[in-house]
């Protein structure tokens, strides 16, 4: 018998063996419609056709004339997604080999007739982009957020759908311009102006604010800049309750005005004695003299004394639930700034107005008319050297006939300065600046691919890397021709990422791929969370992007961002992961031993509360959030009559991995909930707001998880290690994130073979960073364009 049994065994292995060894001599083309014959026929072909896929009406062609429809098959290939489980699905190895066959095929026919896709003639600069070009065109940082409305996201980036400017928004451009065109020459204004910063209601301010001196507490600090040298009011109103009394307020507290770190106004603040709480900081107001240009404002207490609590028989308190839990003294509630005021005309004769010394002007004005006959040349070289900057090219013929029609009428009806600002906000209204403008050679027909010019090739690469327009080093080169170099674009992209600018990056890329944006919407149930303040929020996003900063400027390695040995905390985030030794208000890397729950991204509270509901933990937003931005295969929406899961028609003391079952048992929900919930369940040990847990509701958490391709694991530390297993799949998806913010439009099936060509190089250089950059800079779609 049991030699029986050993001979059957040897004959069916001896079988697969065979039948593997005939198809890896197949040729690609073969051995691909071999592997679609035994497992995806059955489910896509002419009868049945899931997901309006039909393989029959394709499979007798050459592969490379299908190439949208194979692209969409070497992606769920690759991502283990088909077959579905429950299947009959190929052994990893064969998964492998299939895969590499038809890469290989598309590649192939790829690198014989490129596609690089076309980006709109028109893409206008988004609210972002705007406030960073200001900043780096005039030293100017201009709250965009008031001037201008949001943009819209499209496939996850809002400098995607850009290309319109209504008459309402040039309304808006039209005023912005003014009003920096002021700032920036520091021109006198007619009357004075006001600014108002109101500080967010659930902030806690019990603590030391960073950035603000030693030895206070709570407040708020915000940079201004004053247009002019002059008398500016600040008015300081405090945080009232609904009865309009002041919270917290006591005993007796100082309050403290600084500018630039310097005090230049103190105030006792006291509980009244009539209780009546309207006139408490009705003298919370001070008249100063300020020089022009960007200043940093403090208002903040002074802290009293206090004994040291202990961490554990007292952890933290949010303190801004007049309920819950009330403050324990007063806190800011808004800053009001306004002036300047002009001092009323006396007998003396007008004295002439000295010109502010700000670093604005030092940009703009590049030359001094020391008489009037110079004033006419100066203003075509300040007007000239601007519109080099702004325009992101060299300034053509009859390009500055408006600035200066607009500079020679002003100055007419004023001073050199007047004029000077009227062209300059004819620049800033200007399409050459407002929009990245990128024209096709007039001798291309339709439909021809060609290589951009290598002054738009600048300004791809700025807006990629500093979401602002290219500065004097780039331009230069791009006028010379050098900057395609290999050698020459290697050392800007290192130059570019070791850059303050390079922030960007992080606050703008990073925001929107990861959501942190979205954590500004989050508000978590306050009976069941009620700690949770604007400190934690801010505190959330301020992790995650010092974190991707380190990965990024530092130039590591990407899968560093799944998994990681350190990450930044200030007290009030190690209270709340319950990390010890870390206090102050000062953020700092800390490093975690190998039993830390903490680290890489999916550890990260700004990542778990962003996948979460006010109340609860949703594994199918986890999920969800793991497949579409880490993996690269989100699953196809959901049918338009899918029933909400409600609580309500389930036993809500079952777990919520019973609970989710509900879905499951339909089978419209089935094939897509089979992919999202077993990812998302892998984090189930993080609550809503990414505090550690082994239970939920009394029962214990079940942290078992899998991803497609994967055997199934345990918790979070189980998911790292499926993703880093196949780590090319994070860095595609990665990499994917990256050129669409780079091009402003969504990654076509004709990108793909460039992705994984940007892959294969960036892997010899161990995956850094600025290895998939300089990559994502060397590609078709990156370098080339379409015509229409």
């Amino acid at each position: 018998m049991r030699w029986r049994l050993a001979l059957t065994a040897w004959a069916v292995l001896s079988t697969v063996v065979t039948t593997r060894s005939i198809a890896e001599e197949l040729p690609p083309e073969k051995a691909v419609r071999s592997f679609l014959g035994d497992y995806c026929l059955s489910c896509h072909s002419a009868k049945r056709k899931r997901g309006e896929l039909d393989f029959e009406s394709v499979v007798e062609g050459a592969l490379s004339d299908q190439r949208r429809v194979w692209e969409t098959v070497a992606r769920k290939l690759s991502a283990r997604q088909m077959p579905p489980y429950g299947k009959d699905r190929p052994d990893e190895e064969e998964f492998e080999r299939i895969t590499r066959a038809l890469e290989g095929i598309l590649d192939r026919a790829a690198a014989k007739k490129p596609e690089p896709g076309r980006t709109d003639t028109f893409r206008r600069l988004n609210r972002t982009e705007y406030r960073n070009a200001i900043r780096d065109l005039l030293a100017i940082d201009v709250d965009t957020e008031e001037l201008l409305p949001p943009d819209e996201a499209s496939h996850g980036f809002d400098n995607v759908t850009v290309a319109d400017l209504s008459p309402t928004l040039l309304d808006r451009y039209v005023s912005a311009a003014e009003k920096i065109s002021r700032l920036a020459v520091g021109s006198p204004v007619s009357a004075p102006v006001g600014r108002t910063i109101r500080v967010p209601p659930d902030r806690t301010q019990e603590g030391h604010v960073d950035g603000l001196p030693f030895g206070t507490r709570g407040g708020v600090l915000v940079g201004h800049t004053f247009p002019v040298a002059g008398e500016y009011e600040i008015q300081i109103h405090l945080t009232r309750d609904r009865d309009e009394h002041v919270e917290g307020l006591k005993e007796k507290h100082q309050l403290e005005l600084l500018i630039d770190r310097a005090r230049v106004g103190s105030f006792s603040v006291e509980p009244p004695k009539d209780k009546n709480h309207s006139k408490v900081d009705k003298h919370l107001v001070k008249r100063v003299k300020v020089s022009a240009g960007p200043k940093k404002i403090g208002v903040t207490f002074v802290k009293k004394a206090s004994s040291l609590i202990e961490f554990r028989r007292q952890p933290y308190r949010s303190r801004f639930n007049r309920h819950r839990h009330p403050r324990l003294t007063p806190a800011i509630y808004q800053v009001s700034i306004t002036g300047p005021f002009v001092e009323k005309s006396t007998k003396d004769p007008p004295k002439p107005r000295a010109r502010p010394e700000t670093p604005s002007r030092r940009r703009l004005f590049v030359c001094d008319p020391k008489t009037s006959d110079e004033e006419e040349e100066c203003a075509k070289r300040i007007l000239t050297t601007f519109a080099r900057r702004a325009f992101r090219r060299s300034v053509a013929e009859g390009e500055l006939d408006r600035p200066l029609a607009f500079y020679r009428e002003a100055r007419a009806g004023g001073d050199f300065d007047a004029g000077i600002q009227a062209g300059l906000s004819a620049i800033l209204v200007s399409p050459r600046f407002l929009f990245r403008v990128e024209r096709a050679p007039k001798s291309l027909p339709a439909g021809e691919t060609y290589r951009i010019d290598d002054f738009d090739f600048a300004s791809r690469l700025s807006f990629f890397l500093w979401s602002s327009i290219p500065d004097d080093e780039l331009l230069a080169l791009a006028e010379r021709g050098d900057l395609r170099k290999p050698e020459v674009l290697e050392t800007q992209i290192a130059r570019m990422l070791a850059d303050e600018r390079s922030t960007s990056l992080v606050e703008n890329f990073a925001g929107q791929w990861l959501h942190l944006r979205n954590l500004d919407a989050t508000k978590p149930d306050q009976r069941l969370f009620p700690d949770f303040d604007d400190n934690l929020r801010r505190a959330f996003r301020h992790e995650t992007e010092l974190f991707v900063d380190s990965v990024f400027r530092e130039d590591r390695n990407v899968l560093g961002l799944l998994r990681a040995d350190y990450t930044y905390l200030n007290e009030r985030l190690a209270k709340h992961y319950g990390v010890p030794r870390v206090y102050g208000s000062r953020f700092r890397r800390v490093e975690l031993s190998k039993e830390s729950r903490r680290g890489g991204l999916l550890r990260h509270g700004s990542v778990l509360a962003v996948t979460s509901y006010a109340t609860r933990t949703s594994p199918v937003i986890r999920g969800h959030y793991i497949l579409k931005n880490l993996l690269g295969a989100p699953p196809p929406p959901p049918p338009p009559d899918v029933p909400a899961l409600e609580d309500k028609q389930v036993d809500a003391s079952l777990p919520l991995r019973e609970r989710l079952l509900e879905h499951r048992a339909n089978s419209a929900c089935s094939s897509c909930h089979e992919m999202m919930d077993p990812v998302g369940f892998a984090l189930e040990n993080f609550d809503a707001v990414g505090r550690w847990r082994e239970t939920d509701r009394g029962l214990p958490v079940d942290s078992t998880g899998r991803i497609p391709g994967s055997e199934e694991f345990r918790g979070v530390a189980g998911l790292e290690d499926a993703l880093l297993q196949r780590p090319e799949i994070f860095v595609r998806t990665l990499t994917e994130k990256l050129l669409t913010f780079a091009l402003g439009r969504g990654v076509e099936y004709y990108d793909a073979p460039a992705v994984r060509e940007i892959v294969r190089r960036a892997r010899v250089r161990d995956f850094r960073f600025s290895a998939i950059l300089l990559e994502i800079a060397q590609s078709t779609p990156f370098q080339m364009r379409t015509t229409r």
